[in-house]
């Protein structure tokens, strides 16, 4: 058997490989690991920066008060000498977690943080399975190669959890092996998003889909055989972007080659880049997967943190069907200083009749629940002063001055 201090010291590796890495992923992330390297083995803990606190009842009704972990798993015996079996999230309220089953490693899971601003769960879960995988491997050769390689393999194996976690949706929702080539799609992402055409970063979208879907969408334009760009060369992709740009029009491709532009409703198996200047995002079948900006990804959805103010309208004496209204009015128009990089102060006032600011005043307030006022509202936050927002929805100055 694997010796203890050996089998101490590939812990400590995985756990802190895993941990850099989503904290490079995702921001400060801890991470934990139950464990029990026999059918009838104590559960051991692993949990070195207390993330299972408050955890503790649940943790003990499913590992202390109940043997079903240990009934359902399968005869080690009959297991091969490097398999792996996984064991899906716990569902514990602000974690994260996943594990698995092997011949040399009876049951591990692994757990880390599940950050409010996620765009989606699934590559951690990609990530804590394969540092499940991991250190079952370092187990099974018995202290042989204590090397430190599955630190370093987790610790840099973000894009490999999203290419696990695309494969994984799509293969489950197609029935099979999908036939696009993931990491190409992955590699051009984000040397697009590095490419700017005459100064300007990549703004539109691109859209990758299964090659016998091609040619059952309508199409605007379809590039001939012969001439289709290859998506390998940044640059002219980049420049065909720009046809794109600020529609509902969509460059598409097979993972290989761009096919044309296409406006058309576009089948449920696909994957789309999101660019938006400095960022992007990156979507499965609609749904968002991770972000991206500097040429990494990311699982923030960069969405601006405006907790604070949620719970401070929460408590306000507004009429509560209009709160959310509100925040949803403001977060917008922050996200588009944020997307736009530039400045934006907000005056929200929620008194019934609004007070007087100095600043440009408006002939008559305008309604920000109407799609042309609130997208100029987002063009006033760029002029030097606050917006005036009332109770009632309305915006009734820009360019205010604050004293005080």
């Amino acid at each position: 058997m694997i010796a203890e201090m050996a089998k101490y010291l590939s812990i400590f590796r995985v756990l802190d490989g895993l941990r850099k890495g989503l904290t490079v992923y995702s921001g400060p992330s801890r991470a934990a690991l139950i464990y029990a390297e026999g059918r009838d083995a104590p559960v051991s803990v692993y949990d070195p920066q207390h993330l299972l606190h408050g955890h503790e009842p649940r943790l003990a009704e499913t590992y202390l008060h109940s043997s079903q972990w240990r009934d359902e798993a399968p005869d080690a015996a009959e297991m091969q000498f490097l398999g792996h079996i996984p064991v899906g999230n716990l569902q514990l309220s602000g974690l994260i977690s996943f594990g698995g089953r092997s011949r040399s490693l009876f049951y591990q899971m692994w757990f880390t943080e599940h950050h409010p601003n996620m765009c989606s769960i699934g590559p951690v879960e990609r990530w804590l399975e394969h540092a499940a995988w991991l250190l079952a491997h370092d187990f099974a050769s018995e202290g042989a190669f204590v090397t430190g390689a599955s630190r370093y393999a987790l610790q840099g194996y973000a894009v490999h959890a999203i290419h696990d976690h695309i494969r994984h949706t799509l293969n489950a929702r197609l029935g099979r092996d999908t036939d696009m080539l993931v990491y190409p799609i992955l590699d051009a992402a984000l040397s697009i998003s590095k490419t700017s055409e005459e100064g300007m970063p990549p703004r539109g979208q691109l859209v990758f889909m299964e090659p016998e879907d091609v040619d059952k969408i309508r199409w605007l334009v379809r590039f001939p055989a012969p001439e289709m760009p290859r998506l390998r060369n940044s640059k002219h992709v980049r420049k065909l972007l720009q046809a794109v740009e600020e529609s509902n029009r969509k460059l598409v491709s097979d993972g290989d080659q761009i096919f044309g532009i296409s406006s058309a409703q576009l089948p449920e198996c696909r994957i789309t880049m999101d660019f938006r200047g400095r960022q992007g995002f990156l979507r499965i079948g609609g749904e968002l997967a991770c972000s991206f900006s500097d040429g990494n990804f990311q699982s923030s959805t960069r969405r601006p943190n405006l907790v604070q103010l949620e719970e401070v309208l929460l408590e306000s004496p507004m009429d509560q069907s209009l709160v959310h209204v509100l925040f949803k009015l403001v977060q917008s128009i922050v996200e588009e200083a944020r997307e736009r990089r530039h400045g934006a102060t907000l005056v929200l006032d929620l008194a019934e009749i609004p007070c007087e600011i100095p600043g440009q005043k408006l002939e008559n307030p305008i309604d920000l629940r109407i799609g042309e006022y609130l997208e100029l509202a987002k063009s006033l936050s760029r002029v030097d002063g606050a917006l005036h927002l009332g109770a009632d929805l309305h915006l009734h100055a820009s360019a205010c001055l604050q004293h005080g």
